[in-house]
């Protein structure tokens, strides 16, 4: 009879003090210096309640950015994102503002009788939600993806990045989209100029409350669905719902265009107005180029709140706060 011994599950026994952490688990995490990493206690994805039922997910409020972070100015990886936002501008201008001068150049009814022709309205929409779905995709893990001021102007006020971070990446965007405007200018001076140069202007018909109303609601859906869609909580809430975020976020700029592009082109975004308006450099652009900071700081701004105060924890915590105080 074979006396060699046997081993079954019941007769191992490990030890509660090892812990085997796999080099699989370590995140890289941004904002950490190169050739470092970042290790990351991930919660575990389902616990069981005392009575066996599903509970929901351990989460831990993120700390808020600091007003002023003088150590990430020391990281290459500070520049590294500030150097996407460019870039990232820059194309998206590129693309998005040579479709609407070839749209305009396909109704252009002295050289078209068909007013239906071109990629239309709905053409124009896409090519702006889908270069936001494809940068914001390309961008996230390096510098959030941005790409707009009003963007970066409504983390700012969420506590989610530095005062120092959000300067840099609004002069990286509106410099990346002066850039991207120019590019289209020189390779195709004669349409840019008589096409509009994809400037911003309020169409025949609407004033400028109408414009500043269009450019605000439209900067609100955009915020507040990138505030919603990047919420940390939502892995902890809604783990059963995958989420890619850059998926909404393209969509809320195309619906926004679908609705806004008759009244004032859609702005929603100041790199975006800007960079147009100083390469076009007609007079008409500037006069109004203020609706286009004015309206889309204020939307931004409202959607930070409605999201922070009003739907997020911090109303929560301020409430407690004051219950407590008043006993």
């Amino acid at each position: 009879m074979d006396e060699s011994p046997r081993f079954t599950t019941t007769s191992l026994q490990f030890s509660p003090h090892l812990k085997f952490t796999s080099p699989m688990a370590k995140d890289i995490e941004v904002g950490v210096p190169d050739g470092e990493y970042a290790t990351k206690e991930q919660p575990p994805a389902i616990n069981r309640g005392p009575d066996g039922e599903y509970a929901t997910k351990d989460y831990k409020e993120p700390p808020p950015a600091p007003l002023i972070d003088a150590v990430e100015i020391t990281r290459w990886s500070f520049y590294r994102a500030i150097i996407a936002e460019f870039i990232a501008t820059l194309v998206f201008l590129y693309i998005t503002v040579l479709t609407v001068i070839g749209y305009n150049s396909q109704t252009d009814p002295t050289k078209n009788s068909d007013a239906c022709g071109g990629v239309g309205i709905l053409g124009i929409a896409w090519a702006f939600g889908g270069m936001i779905f494809v940068l914001v995709y390309c961008t996230a893990g390096v510098s959030g993806g941005h790409i707009n001021p009003a963007v970066t102007f409504g983390l700012f006020l969420a506590r989610k990045v530095s005062l120092v971070r959000a300067i840099m990446y609004m002069m990286a965007q509106c410099l990346g989209a002066i850039c991207g405007c120019g590019l289209v200018k020189s390779f195709q001076k004669a349409y840019y100029v008589k096409y509009g140069g994809g400037a911003n202007q309020l169409s025949p018909g609407y004033n400028t409350g109408a414009g500043l109303g269009a450019e605000i609601i439209g900067t609100f859906v955009l915020v507040y669905t990138v505030l919603s869609a990047t919420d940390p909580k939502r892995n902890a809430r809604d783990s059963h719902v995958p989420v890619l975020a850059p998926l909404p976020i393209g969509f809320a700029v195309f619906m926004v265009h679908l609705a806004t592009v008759p009244i004032t082109g859609t702005g929603i975004n100041p790199a975006r107005s800007f960079g147009a308006a100083v390469v076009y450099g007609k007079e008409k652009a500037w006069d109004e180029q203020w609706i286009f900071w004015v309206g889309p700081f204020i939307g931004a701004a409202i959607a930070a709140f409605y999201h922070h105060y009003v739907l997020g924890a911090a109303a929560v915590k301020a409430l407690g706060h004051f219950k407590s105080s008043t006993y």
